[in-house]
């Protein structure tokens, strides 16, 4: 007789009540529902009791581009006008500072410690990238409000975007260095990769900021939404783009141009959670705990280097600004966690390095675990110590 982890929709139900589960232990514990989701997924994958059917793991490519296509709508939401008015100087320079400080701590501690200057450089690159979906749902998940929220929520926005820049410069320094004739490729790519993203979101925002909102809200608006962010996501993919740089610059542009009414926002909203809680315990459940055995001493000098890293880029980057010091420290641990940026970045230095390209992927495969487990916590400590409120 077929077991009941064989049907598929027992699964998915499980999955969702597992989920609901979070809630309930969330509330008792103060823990971020994400790091309890990717605990859980942890504990029920094959590094933990191998319960998860293995047909699980050909949903994770279709739940994580859905996961972050919803969140970089609605970061794209945050980077409206009135908003970049308020907060923009503080976004820009904070995020720029964090990702360039972060970059350079990691780099001159890797290097003084012998694991070669290219090497050092690639760490570099990936320690800047942030996983903007388990940031933006601890905030969602506290309810947290105010400026400083707001330009925390600015910051992750845009981090990646930054991270992707410098990398791209890394990869071409990195190309120099050793003599690989291959710098012109890289540039371009970097640029199409950037570029396109941006010109895709643009071009799919400015129709829909216009027709959005001419049908009644509900359903009509719901689907509208979805087709418009799913097809964003699937063009991006189609032309090897970023999907998520795409989708926060179509979510920025309907917000600056659709002033009428703020409904696709909300509609996504709406349905955003359950496709979070599949993001994240699939997301766990995907983690080799035996890569952690890999980390070394190399392994725990990057996360030591790229905690400090974002404590004290955030700190310069916050200084010009009327934020109490201890607030902008916090806006840097809020973005330790770490995910599918990274790895992608790590794939990329490996096809361009090949022979210190799988020592790098292992780093950032651990840190990942690391990060993405312990990052929601900072996060949700972060909030309480910059929010102030009660939550």
């Amino acid at each position: 007789m077929m077991s009941i982890l064989d049907n598929h929709l027992a699964v998915l139900g499980i999955l969702f009540l597992l989920g609901l589960i979070t809630d309930v232990i969330g509330r008792k514990t103060h823990l971020p529902r994400v790091t309890l989701l990717l605990v859980f997924g942890l504990l029920v994958g094959p590094s933990g009791l191998a319960l998860l059917p293995p047909f699980t793991q050909d949903w994770f490519p279709l739940v994580t581009n859905i996961a972050l296509l919803m969140v970089g709508f609605l970061l794209g939401e945050k980077l409206a006008g009135r908003f970049l008015k308020e907060n923009g100087r503080e976004v820009l320079i904070i995020s720029s500072v964090v990702t360039l400080i972060t970059a350079i701590i990691v780099f001159i501690g890797m290097w003084l410690l012998n694991s070669g200057l290219i090497f050092a450089l690639l760490v570099a690159g990936v320690a800047t990238a942030t996983d903007p979906a388990a940031v933006s749902e601890v905030v969602k998940e506290a309810k947290a409000k105010g400026k400083i929220i707001q330009v925390l929520l600015g910051v992750v926005a845009i981090d990646d975007a930054w991270g992707l820049l410098l990398f791209s410069f890394i990869l071409v320094l990195c190309q120099s260095v050793s003599g690989n004739p291959q710098i012109l490729d890289i540039v371009m790519h970097a640029l199409w990769d950037l570029g396109g993203a941006f010109v895709i979101g643009a071009l799919l925002g400015i129709p829909m900021a216009f027709l959005t909102g001419r049908i009644k809200s509900g359903e009509p608006t719901l689907i509208e939404a979805l087709g418009m962010v799913f097809l964003c996501g699937g063009i991006a993919q189609w032309l090897n783009v970023s999907y998520l740089l795409a989708a926060i610059v179509m979510g920025a542009t309907v917000a600056n141009l659709a002033h009428h009414h703020t409904r696709p926002f909300h509609a996504i909203e709406e349905i955003e959670w359950p496709f979070m809680v599949l993001f994240f315990i699939l997301a766990g459940a995907s983690f080799d705990v035996s890569e952690l055995a890999n980390i070394g001493v190399l392994g725990v000098a990057y996360l030591i280097l790229r905690i400090l890293g974002r404590l004290i880029g955030s700190w310069l980057g916050g200084k010009p600004f009327a934020f109490i010091p201890q607030q902008s420290m916090w806006i840097g641990l809020s973005l330790l966690p770490q995910a599918g940026v990274a790895l992608g970045l790590a794939l990329l230095a490996k096809q361009h390095f090949p022979e210190i390209g799988e020592s790098l992927l292992q780093l950032t495969i651990a840190g990942t675990i690391v990060f993405e487990i312990i990052g929601p916590i900072f996060t949700r400590i972060g909030i309480g110590r910059m929010y102030k409120g009660d939550y």
